[in-house]
């Protein structure tokens, strides 16, 4: 199922991103925590790409055994810094022939030392987005969007700018970024619509279970940190049982304030841990109806 058919239903969607294994003997390991995460039936899964394509080997065949294990509609990721039009249009084949009709197309990371740009074919998503585009035109595309500003624009206003080249060249959809504050997530969505970015936008949510994610959370997101958070991993973060149980607490928190103010659809970075995903899921039982 196309991923664009979920998002015009008014229904309440929880989605989940999962990755594939840096190196293939983590591959078996890696596959059971991604398989009982689609095991928990949620409306779709992401699998992502990794830097440079370093996972990308593994990325659509999880991404299909997540569709025809489970019947969970997935999405492959896709990205494009250090690729040329030939990787693109191969990795493009793998997923049609496997059946999966939902791409997130990214620029992706910038290995550290690189010179940018890598690719004389891809300097930006949007160029990754018309090559997909082009070639695959029955694709359902995806894109990322960035609440607080993407880290390496130059202000809000660009950021915004390149959004929206990147949905009039075919971008279907947006995912956020994770923001641990719903008022900047409101703020952003009024941005984007006055913009004339109309596309559904999906909101990003990262449970963060384990004190050490917060350094790392900021570093690649440049996102806020709320104080009432912060208290929260001042005082449960030495305790990894109780910092588990408030993180998922405070990301059930953040889910049930934005449906309540209209946002139906939700995207779950779970890290691969089932625990997360299921407690989320079970706090929420009621109201997503699983």
């Amino acid at each position: 199922m196309k991923i664009t058919e979920l998002l015009n239903d008014k229904k309440v969607s929880l989605s989940m991103e999962v990755f594939p294994p840096k190196t293939t003997t983590a591959f078996e390991s890696v596959s059971k925590a991604v398989m009982k995460i689609a095991e928990l039936k949620p409306d779709f899964m992401s699998v992502t790409y990794g830097a440079g394509g370093g996972t990308s080997e593994h990325t659509v065949k999880i991404a299909s055994d997540i569709k025809d294990a489970y019947g969970v509609s997935s999405m492959a990721h896709l990205t494009c810094v250090s690729s040329t039009s030939e990787t693109i249009e191969h990795q493009i084949k793998l997923m049609k022939d496997a059946g999966i009709e939902n791409v997130l197309a990214l620029r992706g990371d910038i290995p550290k030392d690189a010179e940018f740009p890598l690719s004389n074919d891809f300097r930006y998503a949007v160029d990754l987005v018309r090559k997909v585009k082009e070639i695959a035109p029955d694709m359902c595309i995806g894109g990322a969007c960035y609440p607080e500003g993407h880290p390496e624009a130059a202000n809000k206003a660009d950021d915004i700018r390149h959004i929206k080249e990147k949905v009039d060249a075919g971008c279907e959809f947006l995912t956020t970024q994770m923001f641990f504050d719903n008022s900047i997530f409101y703020n952003y969505i009024y941005r984007l619509r006055e913009a004339g970015i109309m596309v559904p936008v999906i909101a990003g949510i990262m449970p963060i279970t384990k004190k050490n994610q917060v350094d790392r959370s900021i570093q690649l997101s440049g996102c806020c940190v709320p104080a009432r958070f912060k208290s929260i991993v001042d005082w449960f973060g030495d305790d990894p049982a109780k910092m588990q149980q408030a993180g998922i607490a405070y990301a059930t928190d953040q889910i049930i304030d934005l449906i309540a103010n209209g946002i139906n659809h939700i995207h779950i970075y779970t890290m691969n841990n089932p625990e997360v995903a299921a407690g989320i899921i079970n706090n929420l039982s009621a109201i997503i109806g699983k």
